[in-house]
């Protein structure tokens, strides 16, 4: 079994070491000096390891399938998240993502390998969230590779970073509604091998909020041969009830 990193296309700058001289990193929680997340701070952030729907994910008594996925059933097998995007957490995927803070990955890839000990997923590969090439050469790196690569020297199963490719620069999902973002996603995505042909996938990304963007991977994955794709996200918004 190989693990090949992901691609960074900057992956320094004279600029940013600069920066880390002059403003050193600091625990996004306790402002402790040299490391963007400490060892104790993560280990605090709460895991949302209570009931939810074997569907969607979002927390519901008994772990019964809540009432959104019984109307409308997600078009993936399920959709697990590690934390609750408020507090460290929000802050950590900030930095991790706008900040240039990618030494945040492993930290953070570490809580989602705890997550998944303790709630494993029936994958065989995992597969990362891809960036369009624009916008990947205009951050220089895809942090959702950069989770599933931290998570996947953790479990022990292989990184397919190529499998997945987004064809379209769709309109950011942030201030969307939900009928616009899956309309926003609708065929952005293009599977590229068939490596993936009768696997069970595990798609990782940092934030799920409707599961648009989850769902029109997993469609583009089940055109490429993917038997089963479950997805698991380090956080997660709301509560897709709401929706």
């Amino acid at each position: 079994m190989s693990f090949r990193p992901p691609r960074v296309l900057f992956p320094e700058t004279l600029v940013g070491s600069l920066l880390d001289l002059l403003f050193p990193p600091r625990c996004v929680v306790c402002r402790q000096v040299g490391t963007w997340l400490c060892p104790e701070c993560a280990n605090q952030i709460p895991l949302l390891l209570g009931p939810v729907c074997p569907c969607c994910g979002v927390a519901t008594p008994n772990g019964m399938l809540c009432r959104a996925c019984q109307e409308t059933p997600l078009r993936l097998e399920g959709i697990r998240s590690v934390a609750s995007l408020r507090g460290p957490v929000r802050a950590a995927i900030h930095y991790l993502k706008y900040r240039h803070a990618r030494e945040l990955a492993d930290p953070l890839g570490e809580l989602m390998a705890r997550y998944w000990w303790q709630n494993p997923l029936p994958a065989e590969v995992i597969v990362p969230v891809p960036l369009h090439p624009s916008r990947l050469r205009r951050r220089g790196y895809n942090q959702a590779a950069l989770l599933a690569w931290a998570l996947s020297r953790r479990i022990g199963l292989p990184m397919e970073e190529d499998a997945l490719c987004r064809v379209r620069d769709t309109a950011s999902q942030m201030r969307l509604k939900a009928a616009d973002r899956r309309r926003n996603v609708e065929d952005a995505f293009r599977c590229t091998t068939d490596r993936l042909s009768g696997r069970r996938v595990l798609l990782v990304d940092d934030v799920c909020t409707t599961g648009a963007t989850l769902e029109a991977c997993a469609d583009a994955l089940r055109r490429g041969g993917a038997r089963e794709v479950w997805a698991l996200t380090l956080a997660r918004t709301f509560d897709r009830m709401t929706q």
